[in-house]
């Protein structure tokens, strides 16, 4: 999957915004404030409408007054425009989140569509408000299925819950249950060090969850079940932390999974709780990036945190060779050790101004294109400062 195109309008920060031209791995610079978070949290938001419903996930943060932009009134809206594989034809997916006359929080649009020939405008394969509308079933693969396709009438229990999450289990709307396995697929990092040092029980789990906290887990199901991976995985960690040259997920008696790890100068290895916060932070990318299943979106936060600087160049590789192999990867940043294997085409800024946030991309700043085709590095060019001004010109902000 790659999202090609995102709008976002009265969401927090955001109260008019687009992104286009978005490649497999997008990187974002701001200063403190601007907003990187809130843009991540706008894929955690869908998620969680879809998981649950959109009263619930707008109560999770604050309930829909919290949400909307300051001093706005009307509805939140998004929109994203994305191809499920390289060979399907791209996907509009919009979402239109306001109050009813009850002030409770519904679903006031969402439509789904498909372009229905070379030419014309796309066609609405999914049409619903407030819980009713119709939808179109069958496969729709090619522009030929898109043509011969109708839709018929459908609803949803509730107006806040998705039409995708309520016809995306029936397997009579594939089109739809796959934007739901899409949605559901994407992963949101809230990692936290001492989550991921913290003992298992010994359960099972496949997929590192979005805190660490099953990271004991998911490196036991790993070297069990795809050791091809978890030995690529060791291979990076001796290569990166010095005197690491073993990492083993160890069930203890009482019944708990723990890490430890083996340096090669002493002859018992270490609980993780003993370890670098670096070197715990290392593993559990590595264990993320290694994941069989990999996610459709994977957003990350500052991932330079609690990590040696040499160390962010070889990780700014990893990622871009998931985005290439698995899924597509937002990162945010203010590291300029890791803007420095950043690509221009990679790279947007956030700006803000009066209060509300506005996404440039580097490729169209003419000084910033310009000095890095000379060969200055991006963060160098973000450290004197450069990169935030000529946004600020492009966004028609004063500096």
């Amino acid at each position: 999957m790659q999202i090609e195109f995102l709008r976002i309008h009265n969401y927090r920060v955001f109260r008019e915004v687009r992104v286009e031209n978005i490649p497999q791995m997008a990187v974002f610079v701001g200063q403190n404030g601007t907003g990187k978070t809130t843009f991540f949290d706008v894929f955690g938001f869908l998620h969680d409408c879809l998981n649950s419903n959109v009263r619930s996930a707008l109560a999770k943060r604050g309930g829909f007054n919290e949400v909307i932009s300051r001093d706005q009134t009307g509805d939140m809206e998004f929109e994203i425009k994305f191809r499920a594989s390289a060979d399907e034809p791209i996907i509009t997916y919009e979402l239109m989140i306001g109050l009813n006359t009850s002030s409770m929080p519904v679903v006031k649009k969402e439509i789904m569509r498909l372009r229905r020939g070379q030419y014309g405008a796309p066609w609405k394969i999914l049409d619903f408000s407030y819980g009713r509308g119709a939808a179109a079933g069958g496969v729709l693969r090619s522009y030929e299925d898109v043509q011969m396709a109708t839709r018929t009438p459908q609803q949803v229990s509730a107006p806040d819950i998705l039409a995708v999450k309520g016809l995306g289990q029936f397997e009579d709307f594939p089109a739809v249950a796959s934007l739901r396995r899409l949605i559901e697929n994407w992963y949101v990092s809230d990692f936290h060090i001492e989550s991921a040092r913290d003992r298992n029980e010994a359960n099972y789990s496949e997929s590192l969850s979005t805190t660490g906290n099953n990271l004991a887990q998911v490196a036991k199901f790993l070297y069990e079940n795809h050791r091809d991976r978890f030995e690529s995985i060791l291979e990076a960690m001796r290569e990166r932390v010095p005197g690491v040259t073993n990492v083993e997920a160890k069930t203890t008696e009482d019944g708990y999974i723990i890490l430890r790890f083996q340096d090669g100068q002493f002859k018992n290895p270490f609980s993780s709780k003993f370890v670098s916060d670096g070197t715990i932070k290392m593993f559990t990318y590595l264990v993320l990036l290694r994941d069989p299943n990999p996610h459709a979106l994977l957003c990350v936060e500052e991932p330079e945190n609690q990590l040696y600087p040499e160390l962010l160049l070889q990780l700014a590789e990893e990622f871009r060779h998931y985005s290439y192999i698995g899924g597509q990867v937002f990162i945010s940043t203010h590291s300029p050790d890791f803007l420095d294997a950043v690509r221009l085409e990679e790279l947007y800024c956030l700006i803000k101004n009066d209060g509300y946030t506005q996404i440039v991309r580097a490729l169209d700043l003419p000084l910033v294109a310009s000095l890095y085709h000379e060969g200055d590095l991006l963060g160098e060019i973000w450290q004197q400062g450069l990169l935030l001004s000529e946004a600020k010109k492009a966004g028609d902000f004063s500096t």
